[in-house]
């Protein structure tokens, strides 16, 4: 008689799973997960030894988000049977869907046919629906499960391609706007060469119009707000920071914020600045979360919500981009406008005018919220073809997501190597001075300097108490050993209460010395009001009573 496996039509328990297979599986995620971490450690120990301390602080932003990634997984895993219990009205669930309703159909079919051999074999549906995905065990006629165990099942997926494509998205970004700066180099050698000292001689006048920035950055063009911002939307696509524009940005901000002529390396400050902007925009917020869940909720057919809101990030990078154009032309045009003859190298002035509302930030902010909202239409369409296909109802008019995602990447890269690298040096002509301009040497001797002297304010503090404590302690210990080298009595003429306290023994002998002085009814007497009056002191050995003959 052949044995059935029950197993192959029922989805098993680990108590009929066999161990090695429970064992190897558990031993796989281990060294994934190991392997994960040990490289993500190396990735830190190596900012720390070449002394990146704003990519070192991104990093432990991205670990912390993909710790947080893990404990939504880990909430989802435990409670997605309890969740799938809560049961909803189908009317309910058949609201806001973002694919059309899709009705099940029963083939009907005979219950059972024959195989050779004489096996016999149950006919399926003509959908078969996994364990959990149609009807919760729990619910009644026509309620349906609030999301049914695929469904988070499908959920886990989409954050675990979140927790990838953020990691990768963040290395992406900041290889390429690395890469830029790195072109700068070369010009910020150049400032040391003996040509560029002649060129730039501050003795050397000429007209402001004949200067490389101004010339590059006016013309009748600007005299026109529709055509000045026209071109420098433009530009940015031409040739986002030329060789003038670095040197005359660089010159400014020295003359500004440093002694003029100081030998200072202006792109390794500017691939610092970069670095402390870049651990800003790796994060994200709790409003950026609140966009995530708002996009979804409004993921409803036929609005198409995810293919408007992929504009988004195209039209803030982009107009971003213009604004940082435009303050580089109206640096070009203060310039021309102050002074018609030009000592040296022309001088920009470094001012929050020039920005948005006068907030160099904001920016920065936008920048980030493009970047966020662009990378989740990148790991949604992925999600959705790895789980849904690409011909599947989220993707109606395939050819449309298909440019939109092309687009999207486009935007990653056009971000991260333009303007990202150009907001860096252009947000240097703000009024304020970023920490960045000390490297890391400065940064932490004058960190110490300030421990040092905080250090040294309280150790000088503590001494003028503890001196204080101690003239005090010497006063009490003075008049303790006063109070203990007198009688009672003697202590108590010095007290202030003499004439009060002694005027009840005025008729008594109290010499001590004498030996018919009967002092048990004055030694009672005296503790009393020395009690009173100095409670705290000790009056050494009692007076011995005489004995009587």
């Amino acid at each position: 008689m052949a044995v059935v496996d029950s197993g192959a039509k029922t989805s098993r328990e680990l108590d009929q799973t066999p161990t090695w297979a429970v064992a190897g599986v558990c031993a796989i995620i281990i060294l994934i997960s190991l392997a994960l971490e040990k490289g993500l450690h190396k990735v830190g120990a190596w900012f720390t030894a070449k002394q990146k301390k704003a990519l070192f602080e991104a990093l432990e932003k991205v670990k912390a988000e993909l710790m947080i990634l893990g404990f939504i997984s880990l909430l989802l895993t435990f409670s997605q049977y309890y969740i799938a219990d809560i049961c909803i009205p189908i009317k309910v669930a058949n609201t806001l869907l973002p694919c059309p309703l899709k009705h099940l159909k029963v083939a009907a079919a005979p219950a059972q046919s024959k195989l050779p051999g004489g096996v016999r074999r149950l006919f399926s549906l003509e959908r078969r629906i996994l364990a959990g995905g149609s009807k919760g065990a729990g619910c009644k006629n026509g309620k349906v499960p609030l999301i049914t165990v695929d469904g988070l099942h499908q959920l886990h997926i989409l954050i675990f391609f979140m927790a990838v494509l953020h990691v990768i998205y963040s290395a992406t970004t900041m290889g390429l706007g690395r890469l830029k700066i790195r072109g700068w180099k070369q010009w910020e050698e150049e400032t040391l060469s003996h040509d560029y000292e002649v060129t730039n001689d501050p003795s050397r006048f000429r007209l402001s119009h004949e200067t490389s920035f101004v010339r590059a950055h006016t013309s009748y063009w600007t005299k026109t707000p529709i055509f000045f911002y026209m071109g420098c939307f433009f530009r940015q696509f031409v040739k986002s920071v030329s060789k003038s524009d670095y040197l005359t940005l660089r010159n400014g901000f020295i003359s500004i914020h440093l002694a003029p002529g100081s030998k200072f390396n202006f792109q390794r400050y500017i691939k610092r600045s970069l670095e402390d902007d870049f651990k800003t925009i790796v994060g994200v917020t709790p409003f950026l979360w609140a966009t995530f869940v708002f996009f979804l909720l409004l993921n409803i057919d036929g609005w198409q919500t995810l293919f408007w809101a992929s504009l988004i990030p195209p039209i803030i990078i982009l107009g971003v981009g213009t604004e940082l154009q435009a303050i580089l032309t109206k640096m070009a045009l203060d310039i021309s406008e102050r002074h018609a003859v030009v000592q040296g190298m022309p001088l920009v002035e470094g001012s929050d005018k020039y920005f948005w509302f006068g907030k160099p930030q904001l920016l920065l902010q936008l920048i980030h919220f493009a970047l966020f909202q662009n990378a989740f239409q990148i790991t949604y369409f992925l999600w959705i073809w790895y789980k849904f296909e690409l011909t599947s109802c989220f993707h109606n008019n395939f050819g449309l997501r298909i440019a939109k995602v092309s687009f999207g990447i486009g935007i990653l890269f056009f971000c991260s190597y333009i303007t990202l690298p150009l907001y860096a040096l252009v947000a240097q002509m703000g009024t304020q001075l970023k920490r960045s301009i000390f490297d890391e040497h400065t940064s932490k001797a004058l960190e110490n300097w300030r421990k040092a002297a905080t250090k040294k304010n309280e150790q000088n503090h503590s001494k003028t108490r503890k001196s204080a404590t101690i003239k005090l302690g010497a006063a009490l210990e003075s008049m303790s050993s006063t109070l203990r080298s007198t009688t009672p009595l003697q202590r108590l003429r010095t007290s202030g209460h003499s004439s009060s306290s002694v005027g009840h023994y005025s008729g008594l002998e109290t010499d001590p010395s004498n030996p018919n002085t009967n002092f048990d009814g004055i030694e009672s007497k005296i503790n009393v009001d020395d009690d009173h009056i100095h409670n705290d002191f000790s009056f050494g050995k009692p007076v011995p009573t005489p004995s009587s003959n």
